[in-house]
């Protein structure tokens, strides 16, 4: 738990607009959670996080004064790059990181909300599968698809992977559950208000890769 509760999200002001530099701080330190899920497979979602994260910051680098938050910097590249945008730049960046940050806010609800296999409660195939349904499928081809169901057979049971999460220390399970809930309270209006900003500025795409 120690992987989440060290680096929290701050809390949204009222305006619910997310400061570029204390996110980009945060979500620094969510690459290693697909660690904790075992399987190599997941190591594309990894570097595409990773990935997208170096681009944003790049972006945010460039005039951090200006790009105070995530939606100064999507106006901006509206206005610069025309008829290109959304598929350009920072945007394009944050459009695919709010999906993996999607994945680990309903995957993490999910093994809070005490949603379980009743045949095999301590596996986390259940938690895991259906954050991939609602923030990631859709944008898969078939052949990511079938690695993901490859995955979920690797995926560690609920007692491993909440103490990787712990970075190895035996925590009690409803201890752990208990700070995964703490994290997700400003961590999850982060993200719902990062896909509430696409939705409002249309700038969502709905291609698969």
């Amino acid at each position: 738990m120690a992987l989440l509760m060290e680096h929290q999200f701050r809390q949204l002001p009222a305006d619910r607009q997310v400061e570029t530099r204390p996110f980009l701080e945060a979500v620094s330190y969510l690459p290693p959670f697909f660690d904790c899920l075992g399987s190599t497979v997941f190591a594309p979602i990894k570097a595409d996080i990773s990935g997208n994260i170096t681009k944003i910051k790049a972006v945010y680098d460039t005039n951090p004064g200006r790009f105070k938050t995530l939606g100064q910097i999507l106006e901006a590249e509206k206005e610069m790059h025309g008829a290109e945008w959304p598929k350009v730049g920072a945007t394009l960046a944050l459009m695919w990181l709010k999906r993996g940050l999607r994945f680990i806010q309903v995957f993490l609800q999910s093994l809070v909300d005490g949603e379980k296999d009743d045949n095999n409660p301590n596996h986390i195939r259940v938690n895991a599968n259906k954050a991939y349904e609602i923030a990631l499928k859709r944008y898969h081809g078939w052949l990511v698809q079938q690695l993901f169901k490859a995955a979920l057979f690797a995926a560690p049971y609920k007692s491993d992977f909440l103490r990787a999460l712990s970075k190895g220390r035996d925590v009690k399970e409803e201890e752990c559950l208990d700070k995964i809930r703490k994290f997700l309270i400003n961590f999850s209006a982060t993200v719902d208000a990062i896909y509430e900003m696409y939705s409002k500025l249309n700038a969502d795409l709905d291609y698969t890769v």
